[in-house]
């Protein structure tokens, strides 16, 4: 992990953080979603008219990616609906480290012990964030299970992806990953809210298409980094943008950020600074 390679994670991080926080508070999560997939289809487009096609040895990993990507964003669009964001977001985030990791592992890469210790620590602070203070009802289990679901999908199109962008260009790479999955969630809230859909969108276009950008600019850094071959560090130290993210629930959202996340949030910093040794 040089510099460049943590500045750039630690921006996507925020970014990240950004555009969930954004998907999370609009009052309409359905058009919400809806519209960030707009986003990807009129982006995703025109940089994959401009960029021609990608090599045809990418493609199986193109459509591998892009139909993760579904999975994750109607996982991710469940569990906002059925929990609260400081405690699914930990989770989903949590869980992609240690299993990018294990997976590097299983492929007989090289990864250092004071690697595997920082991806443990970081993922550890996180997971506390969302035990924050211990406290897990049965009530919230469907919510913690949909996140656990997401981190799966995070895990998968992380490995895919690091695979794929080693070899091809990541412009083009993500130019036609988000066009393949960007019309999911619009054609899903058409289905569900008929005509009605274009009125609803008013309250939340700005919040939704900008979201969207910010979502492109934040997987979009993510990929260059991963073109460093550190895949497991890289995804570890992007799950930062669950620190962020608890800040700008406070901020923005009104949750707390209570001694326990702090505590959390310290454990993380720790895992970052044992991932860059």
């Amino acid at each position: 992990m040089t510099p460049a390679i943590t500045i750039l994670t630690l921006l996507a991080a925020f970014l990240h953080a950004a555009w969930n926080a954004v998907a999370h508070g609009v009052p309409d999560r359905l058009v919400g979603f809806a519209l960030i997939g707009t986003t990807y289809v009129v982006v995703g487009g025109g940089a994959a008219l401009a960029l021609g096609l990608p090599p045809a040895a990418t493609w199986p990993a193109i459509l591998a990616s892009a139909a993760i990507h579904v999975v994750y964003v109607l996982l991710l669009w469940w569990s906002y609906q059925l929990g609260e964001f400081s405690q699914v977001y930990p989770v989903a985030r949590g869980t992609a480290p240690w299993v990018v990791a294990l997976v590097e592992l299983a492929r007989g890469e090289h990864v250092p012990a004071l690697q595997l210790v920082g991806i443990a620590v970081i993922s550890l602070g996180l997971l506390s964030l969302a035990l924050d203070g211990g406290r897990l009802s049965r009530g919230s289990l469907p919510a913690l299970g949909a996140a656990l679901a997401t981190g799966l999908c995070i895990a998968a199109y992380t490995v895919v992806d690091a695979t794929a962008v080693a070899t091809t260009p990541v412009a083009v790479y993500a130019a036609w990953m988000f066009l393949l999955q960007g019309p999911v969630m619009p054609v899903i809230a058409l289905a569900r809210r008929g005509r009605g859909l274009l009125a609803q969108r008013r309250p939340v276009v700005l919040a939704g298409l900008g979201g969207g950008l910010v979502s492109l600019a934040a997987y979009g850094l993510v990929l260059v980094a991963q073109t460093s071959g550190a895949t497991a560090a890289v995804a570890a130290l992007r799950e930062t943008s669950i620190v962020m993210g608890a800040l700008m629930g406070t901020v923005f959202l009104g949750e707390r950020f209570g001694r326990g996340r702090v505590v959390a949030a310290a454990v993380v910093t720790v895992g970052i600074v044992l991932v860059d040794l």
